[in-house]
């Protein structure tokens, strides 16, 4: 199959890269992909699948890069990826037997919440800020929750992580956003782990689009050790604005 004289994996390697690029820094890069496998004729569940398959390369990279430079240390955030796999894993089976219409009015308000968290929050700066909950709390509960909304549907995982680690935990921008990589790996390794037991995986596509994604992550990793927090925190706010804009047409609201 050829779009305007371009293989359709020609152009989902392209829509990788960006979407690996912009999820690294910001989260929402399935703005960019999961559109790109529907158009291209993907039969909804195996562009889920597919779309976990490509987007746990884009992650995997960032959390390699993140480790490598110490900007996240291993033994820090090794529980947090656990648990966030556990409820991804739990997610991914819930998904299976409950009616997930009522997304439609959870997704678009905690999009809503980021969006003015980040536009009045004062915290333009990577410093370290007063937590709200303990670390065991964090760990045990705010963690597999939005693991479990990733196995459960996916949309803005990246960026709720980050939210919770600045909102919650005080976390530096930057350093909430470097967690939350290796968090948002851990959490695609599982719900992929499901989709490839159900066979809901186009490899051909996949592959290409994997390779696109460690492009774009490796750059975006680079990009996030050097850009200004308030840049960054902007790009936050824009890449959630689209996403509530992208999910409010998908739901016919407009």
């Amino acid at each position: 199959m050829e779009v305007f004289g371009l293989s359709v994996e020609l152009l989902l390697f392209v829509a990788a890269i960006a979407a690996g690029f912009i999820d690294t820094l910001a989260g929402g890069g399935g703005l960019i992909t999961m559109p790109a496998l529907m158009v291209s004729g993907v039969p909804p569940l195996a562009a889920l699948g597919t779309n976990k398959l490509q987007g746990s390369m884009g992650t995997a990279m960032a959390t390699y890069v993140m480790l490598k430079n110490i900007r996240v240390r291993w033994h820090d955030i090794k529980f947090l990826m656990l648990f966030s796999f556990i409820g991804a894993t739990v997610g991914a089976v819930i998904v299976q037997f409950i009616n997930v219409d009522m997304l439609a009015f959870v997704i678009p308000s905690v999009l809503v919440l980021i969006v003015i968290y980040f536009i009045v929050s004062p915290q333009s700066h990577n410093v370290d800020h007063e937590t709200k909950i303990s670390k065991r709390k964090f760990q045990f509960i705010v963690i597999p929750f939005i693991g479990c909304y990733d196995g459960m549907f996916g949309p803005g995982t990246g960026s709720f992580f980050s939210f919770a680690g600045v909102s919650l935990r005080g976390q530096g921008f930057i350093d909430a956003t470097a967690i939350a990589k290796g968090l948002n790996f851990s959490s695609n390794i599982a719900s992929l782990i499901v989709f490839l037991f159900a066979g809901q995986v186009v490899w051909v596509i996949g592959i290409a689009m994997m390779l696109g994604q460690a492009i774009g992550a490796w750059f975006g990793s680079h990009c996030l050790l050097r850009i200004n927090p308030a840049y960054l925190r902007a790009v936050v706010v824009v890449m959630c604005l689209s996403m509530l804009v992208k999910y409010g047409f998908s739901m016919e609201w407009f």
